[in-house]
């Protein structure tokens, strides 16, 4: 069965973590853990919180083009795995605004001041493509219409 957006957010609000992948400046990929914080809706667009100065930032500067894998329930207990992989463009947002909006309780934890913490930014990712495997079921939605093909 073909899954809509709607379920495939609903799957990922139960996953906490999501690898973030960047094109390095020397053309090698990336990736490191980026948190959810399980009270998206997803949407089409993915919301990080990161430091200004960190190489991913720099690499989301030079090269927006950037992937999200995530990974659901799996084990013996009989329920199937989930594998999200999500491709997409970021971009980094400094709009007071918009921190404010994605900000949640817990993430004090990294930024004891909160939205004013010197040098926060968001990482906007803008889903393009989604391929999805479920165990059972696979497939693709295209996100952005701009990318549909017609193969």
């Amino acid at each position: 069965m073909t899954k809509t957006l709607k379920d495939l957010a609903e799957k990922m609000r139960d996953i906490d973590f999501a690898m973030l992948a960047t094109h390095a400046e020397s053309g090698a990929i990336g990736a490191r853990p980026m948190s959810n914080n399980r009270a998206v809706e997803y949407d089409g667009d993915s919301w990080f919180f990161a430091d200004e100065n960190t190489r991913m930032v720099d690499d989301i500067t030079r090269d927006p083009h950037v992937s999200l894998t995530y990974q659901g329930k799996s084990g013996l207990l009989g329920l199937r795995p989930l594998f999200i992989a999500i491709e997409g463009m970021a971009q980094i947002v400094r709009d007071r605004s918009q921190l404010e909006a994605h900000w949640t309780t817990g993430l004090e934890r990294w930024w004891p001041q909160g939205v004013e913490t010197p040098g926060l930014v968001l990482i906007q990712v803008i889903g393009q493509r989604a391929h999805y495997w479920d165990g059972e079921d696979e497939g693709e939605l295209v996100l952005d219409e701009s990318m549909a093909t017609d193969d």
